[in-house]
């Protein structure tokens, strides 16, 4: 059975910036309210008062302080290094029968050679590898019968290390890259195990975007 409670808290889960703002406690409730009360009333299908919306925008922003706010602001605190790496390029190749083989040879060439960043993952159809520039024509000498998708050069890398606790902890990767968005950051990768990730931005936006993740713990 429908009731306020239950549509109004469907609607804000449909927006992700309202649900986030609500838990933030920075939107005016009854302005809110008036602004969606077409959509309520269409959903429910009968008239819907007002003050009932308000309150129960009300309840489901206190519910939200708790489940948004408090368990993922008490990971987040808990970030811990955050590493930065500069000028690297990003590869996505087709998916082949020949491309583990091609990274392989690569690994095996760059092995021995000191501070380089490399970093792979493979999806159903296609494989992306990240690499310090100075060893692209490496990249290009193996893999140059691959079937190239996407290269992006001048690219940074920001890693950070997450408390063991993020994997039990829902929303954590969307309270970050959500403020990343806000700060109109781009993200052209996220690469991810299960106690850290790392993102790759354009080096123009990277000092931007570190200081978003920095920011996160204060």
């Amino acid at each position: 059975m429908k009731t306020v409670s239950s549509i109004v808290e469907n609607y804000i889960k449909t927006k992700p910036f309202l649900l986030n703002a609500l838990s933030l406690g920075i939107i005016n409730l009854t302005s809110l309210s008036r602004n969606i009360m077409t959509e309520l009333e269409s959903e429910f299908g009968k008239e819907v008062k007002q003050g009932a919306v308000v309150m129960a925008l009300k309840r489901l922003t206190e519910e939200l302080d708790f489940r948004l706010n408090h368990k993922i602001n008490k990971v987040i605190k808990n970030i811990g290094e955050i590493t930065v790496r500069s000028a690297l390029t990003d590869y996505t190749f087709s998916a082949s029968d020949t491309v583990l083989n091609k990274q392989a040879d690569l690994i095996t060439d760059i092995n021995s050679l000191p501070d380089i960043f490399y970093t792979s993952s493979r999806g159903v159809n296609e494989t992306n590898i990240v690499v310090s520039n100075s060893i692209n024509h490496l990249v290009d000498k193996h893999f140059a019968n691959e079937k190239l998708i996407q290269k992006l050069d001048n690219l940074a890398s920001i890693t950070v290390k997450l408390p063991k606790e993020n994997i039990v902890v829902p929303g954590i990767y969307y309270f970050i890259f959500q403020r990343l968005a806000w700060e109109g950051i781009i993200i052209n990768e996220v690469i991810s195990t299960s106690n850290e990730f790392t993102i790759l931005v354009s080096e123009e936006q990277v000092d931007v975007a570190f200081k978003v993740i920095k920011d996160l713990k204060n």
